[in-house]
């Protein structure tokens, strides 16, 4: 099934006075890549978090922000960091006494600062916090997932048609390509009876011709990669239309139109004609079209 690069989901779960949420921007890139930030004091989950949605991205560039709270008297701890507070104290002292100040130092100054109280959390509390962080996550996933399918089921229907019209170029080309044929042969005719003296033996020109005719359809002959390319062009079509596919697809269509393209250009090459010269500008300008479709394919 295709899957857009992009798109965005978002989730949010609140259990047991403990609130999650989860959002995920995800935008084209050429490889698998996940950038996690976390609010909340949970730095732990980063790994985990990453994992997952690496699990279920594909290619693409991922960016999760986490935004973490709790009202759960089991989540957090507050201690006094006595030595701090001692060194705040006898600096607040030593001002009044150096600047001649007066003043009263009072709780709330001292609880005010840096590093006095530190909150910590319990390590018994941090594997149910992950365990609703990643079912958070998985939410937001599935969230970023259906955009992304909507968006790839346009993707589909736009390089189908692109795909149609490849299809239509190349049987040009395969109609084409005998009467190129022919019209050399005629060519080739017209030139060795007037080179050849009327006195030669026929048979001896048929041969000549023959040979001439061989030479030009093994440097010119395009039928192998016709036969190619249209088994290229069924073989992408088979892959995007595959529903029972659910791991990413994109690496796979991106090989397959550099086959495409590398058949067009032998064909390109090897095609004495102007008028498959043109078909094949064509077709190459739509195989590159659907070379920067399949780029936002996850």
């Amino acid at each position: 099934m295709i899957k857009s690069m992009t798109g965005y989901g978002r989730a949010e779960t609140v259990t047991d006075g403990r609130t999650v949420s989860v959002e995920i921007r995800a935008v084209n890139h050429r490889y698998s890549e996940a950038s996690i930030r976390l609010h909340g004091r949970c730095n732990f989950a980063e790994d985990a978090v990453r994992n997952l949605v690496k699990s279920r991205s594909g290619r693409g560039k991922s960016d999760v922000t986490i935004f973490f709270t709790s009202t759960n008297e089991e989540d957090a701890i507050v201690t006094l960091n006595t030595p701090v507070a001692k060194q705040y104290f006898t600096g607040l002292r030593e001002i009044q006494k150096t600047f001649d100040t007066t003043g009263e130092i009072s709780l709330e100054l001292m609880a005010s600062m840096p590093d006095v109280l530190k909150q910590d959390r319990p390590q018994t509390g941090e594997d149910a916090i992950l365990a609703l962080i990643l079912k958070t996550t998985e939410a937001a996933l599935d969230s970023l997932d259906e955009m992304r399918t909507a968006e790839g089921i346009g993707l589909k229907d736009d390089i189908e048609k692109r795909l149609d019209g490849l299809e239509t170029i190349t049987k040009s080309i395969e109609k084409r390509a005998p009467e190129v044929r022919d019209l050399h042969t005629a060519r080739l005719k017209e030139r060795i009876t007037a080179l050849f003296d009327k006195t030669v033996d026929d048979a001896l020109m048929e041969q000549r011709l023959a040979m001439e005719i061989t030479i030009f359809a093994d440097k010119s002959g395009i039928d192998e990669e016709l036969v190619r390319l249209t088994s290229h062009f069924d073989q992408f079509r088979k892959t995007i239309r595959d529903t029972n596919r659910d791991e990413p697809i994109g690496k796979k269509l991106d090989f397959i139109v550099q086959e495409m393209n590398r058949e067009a250009n032998t064909i390109g090459s090897k095609a004495n004609d102007l008028h498959i010269t043109a078909l094949m500008i064509e077709l190459k300008n739509g195989i590159e079209n659907i070379r920067e479709q399949v780029q936002n394919i996850a």
